[in-house]
């Protein structure tokens, strides 16, 4: 999920890094008890009542309870404060680890479909289930539901795309749980191979999830740009800032879920160097209260308004709040 273009937050309500984090910790933690129950549930149940679906489904719980504490280290770090070896703070620690969490579910996604096809060459192995196979894949459908909801409000009120990768995470372990119940339903009712054709349905969707949050989160540790509306949105309040002439050469690169950006605004000519630079402070500090930026790099040329003909003044300046 892309936020970018999501209504811009006032600096009162925008979200600390501490308070992202801990607003994770807890869903995350939520995430985790769910998980494990239904990962003990789910392969025990799949071994007793033979279905290699709900086997596969219990796999995937399985890598939710290992993305959760992926979820809990990273936003352990990402908190942290900037230093000397993070002069931009630690966001992307989040990139990472929806990184992380897009090769986990790559992988898992892999491992399903070679299991599954090695059983549809060999249909005749596939055994009949047990009943207590579709009561349990219910029960599974029904929570990972509710907790994909749950999970996803958390990470839309934050602002976190790391949240929700695992929020996403749950819902695919809720869309497999539907599909393996449809199969055991099938093998119940007298069509065995309809349960290892689920388990390749639910590998295939796992595994494309995986790829499209891994390739995402790639993009950004590359420093993929923020959209056009977002850059357009910035461009705009620097523009509108008093004595704020024109705007050039708006540049940004993305820090988790935060942006970083530098521009060019153009002043008038005829102004001191002390009123240019109070100029670009204003304009910066408009940008930090308005946008998801978490810096902004301002850099001052002259302009001269097109009604007057000023003797030039000529040098630019880089300025940040605060310098």
């Amino acid at each position: 999920m892309n936020f970018d273009n999501f209504p811009d937050e006032s600096h009162e309500e925008a979200h600390t890094a501490a308070e992202r984090a801990a607003a994770g910790s807890r869903s995350t933690w939520v995430s985790v008890g769910v998980n494990l129950t239904l990962t003990v549930l789910q392969i025990a149940a799949g071994i007793f009542s033979k279905s290699q679906g709900l086997i596969a489904d219990g796999i995937h719980s399985l890598s939710d309870l290992v993305a959760d504490f992926v979820v809990l280290f990273a936003s352990h770090h990402a908190k942290k404060d900037a230093d000397d070896d993070h002069p931009y703070g630690h966001q992307r620690f989040e990139t990472a680890a929806s990184l992380a969490l897009g090769l986990l579910l790559l992988a898992v996604g892999v491992g399903m479909l070679w299991s599954a096809v090695s059983k549809l060459q060999a249909p005749e192995t596939v055994a009949q289930v047990h009943v207590m196979a579709l009561w349990v894949a219910g029960g599974a459908l029904i929570s990972k539901e509710l907790l994909f909801r749950y999970m996803l409000a958390v990470a839309t009120r934050v602002k976190s795309s790391m949240l929700v990768a695992n929020a996403w995470h749950a819902r695919s372990d809720a869309a497999s749980s539907l599909v393996v119940g449809l199969g055991i339903v099938g093998n119940l009712a007298g069509y065995p191979i309809l349960d290892p054709i689920a388990a390749l349905i639910v590998g295939l969707m796992v595994a494309k999830m995986g790829w499209s949050f891994s390739l995402d989160a790639l993009n950004d540790l590359m420093d993929r740009s923020a959209d056009d509306e977002e850059v357009a949105a910035i461009r705009q309040t620097l523009l509108e800032t008093p004595g704020v002439g024109n705007v050039h050469d708006v540049r940004t690169r993305k820090m988790g879920d935060l942006i970083v950006a530098d521009a060019h605004i153009e002043v008038d000519a005829a102004l001191t160097v002390e009123a240019g630079h109070d100029i670009a402070v204003q304009a910066r500090q408009r940008v930090l209260q308005r946008h998801r930026v978490l810096n902004l790099m301002i850099h001052v040329d002259p302009w001269r308004r097109p009604d007057l003909d000023h003797a030039g003044m000529g040098a630019g300046a880089a300025v940040e709040a605060g310098k």
